[in-house]
């Protein structure tokens, strides 16, 4: 989780003033974790902090904060205060920024400042994690000595997605409302994308899909399922010379022989080759569109997840999906 500035200033340039619910805390059974945010403002939201009633009753509070101007900060027994048979703790922060408190914002790093009724002056415990951040180190959301500390960056995986047809669609309404992944989305022409493409989601019309894997971080990761057996081959031939975090293809386990043979016989070493994993999806879900996206999101959550346990600089194993 991050404090998505991106995000926040188109919010703010869309609707002016902004109010920001981000869980500082949580204990027990609590609908979400620290640094889960949501924006809200006059007659809308964006993204979600969980838990039915505890959302609910935030908003309104949040909305009247946009009144006053004043932030809030509270900690809510879910059982006791909401009626919520979770039985957790949550400690929610709302913050109201407009475009001049954003400017104020860090672009990279990471966000660090007090609550309300905190002091003013940064604890070194802070500070050093800050510090910590800026060198790059990886910065976990939390609240220290009445400090709120996140990390800075919008959606933290790159995941670029080619083909826009029936498979490619269901995967993006599926994977879209995640905060874990930020999409790109290729095909051959812009009549191919649906017209109404979920806010995020950056569209981008090639040709030729496998010419836009120039564009992408060595590190993303792919999933391959355009409408043509010769697209997917030549993307996965030009990931294999680009350099990819993880790749899947969408297909038969026949399909990937034939892919495996030609793609050694262009001079990809065959260890480099067997990195793509094919076929995708889970078998016992089926092979409606829906069904291989949700097999195919479930495996790309467990794997984002277990990259973040990984200590830094384990190899990771060859991901199945």
């Amino acid at each position: 989780m991050s404090l998505d500035r991106e995000a926040l200033s188109a919010a703010i340039e869309a609707h002016g003033r902004v109010a920001r619910l981000v869980v500082a805390e949580d204990e027990g059974s609590a609908p979400r974790e620290a640094g889960a945010s949501m924006l809200v403002w006059d007659g809308g939201t964006a993204g979600t902090i969980g838990g039915g009633r505890l959302e609910f009753d935030a908003i309104a509070r949040a909305r009247r904060a946009l009144e006053s101007g004043r932030d809030w900060i509270e900690r809510i027994a879910l059982g006791p205060a909401l009626g919520q048979c979770c039985g957790g703790r949550v400690t929610l922060l709302c913050e109201i920024y407009d475009a001049e408190r954003l400017e104020g914002l860090a672009r990279e790093g990471g966000h660090a400042r007090p609550v309300p009724g905190s002091e003013d002056e940064m604890p070194e415990a802070v500070a050093r994690l800050i510090r910590s951040a800026a060198a790059g180190e990886a910065l976990a959301p939390r609240l220290l000595k009445g400090w709120m500390i996140e990390p800075i960056g919008s959606a933290g995986r790159d995941l670029w997605i080619f083909g826009a047809g029936h498979v490619g669609r269901a995967i993006v309404d599926v994977m879209a409302p995640l905060p874990d992944f930020r999409i790109t989305w290729v095909d051959t022409a812009p009549e191919r994308f649906p017209p109404d493409v979920a806010q995020g989601v950056r569209v981008l019309p090639s040709v030729n899909p496998a010419d836009a894997i120039a564009l992408a971080p060595r590190e993303a990761w792919h999933l391959v399922l355009t409408y043509s057996h010769g697209l997917d081959f030549e993307v996965c031939h030009g990931l294999l010379a680009h350099g990819f975090g993880w790749a899947g293809l969408i297909g038969s386990p026949t399909k990937w022989t034939r892919f495996r043979k030609r793609l050694v016989a262009l001079g990809h070493a065959p260890e480099d080759v067997e990195r793509i994993v094919c076929p995708i999806g889970r078998r016992a879900f089926g092979k409606h569109p829906q069904a291989i996206a949700i097999g195919v999101a479930g495996r790309l959550l467990e794997m984002s997840a277990e990259s973040r346990r990984r200590p830094a600089g384990a190899k990771a194993v060859r991901e199945t999906v």
